[in-house]
């Protein structure tokens, strides 16, 4: 009876860290701020990633008057690969993980983006 408590035990342990890595339990709420952000050369770099269906970071921070450039990694798929900021007029198809989009902004804002369905969304601050 001893051992069908302990093997009851394990596996319900196993399922809860399963879950837990699975699920990824509490990275919805992850805000970046400008540190998430690469100076590079002459240029910001930002590179978003596809979690929980929608892309990541949701919440990109720039600053006004330095050029950006978006790159989507390999883990970004499907439609999410058209990327819009209709706002600022942007909308370009990056097909590899070496394509982006550049822009400068001119103007402090919230901006939303969003893949060409709709689907994945994401809001840029430029400040």
């Amino acid at each position: 009876m001893k051992n069908l408590y302990l093997i009851g035990g394990i596996v319900v342990l196993i399922l809860f860290v399963g879950g837990f890595l699975y699920f990824d339990f509490g990275s919805q709420n992850y805000t970046p701020n400008s540190s998430s952000n690469v100076v590079s050369g002459d240029y910001q770099k930002v590179v978003l990633s596809m979690k929980n269906y929608n892309y990541y970071p949701n919440t990109i921070t720039v600053k006004a008057g330095q050029p950006v450039r978006i790159y989507l990694d390999s883990s970004v798929g499907g439609c999410y690969r058209s990327f819009n900021i209709q706002q600022l007029g942007i909308s370009k198809y990056l097909a590899t993980t070496s394509d982006y989009v550049e822009f400068t902004p001119t103007q402090k804002g919230t901006y939303r983006f969003a893949c060409s369905m709709g689907m994945g969304t994401g809001t840029l601050i430029v400040e």
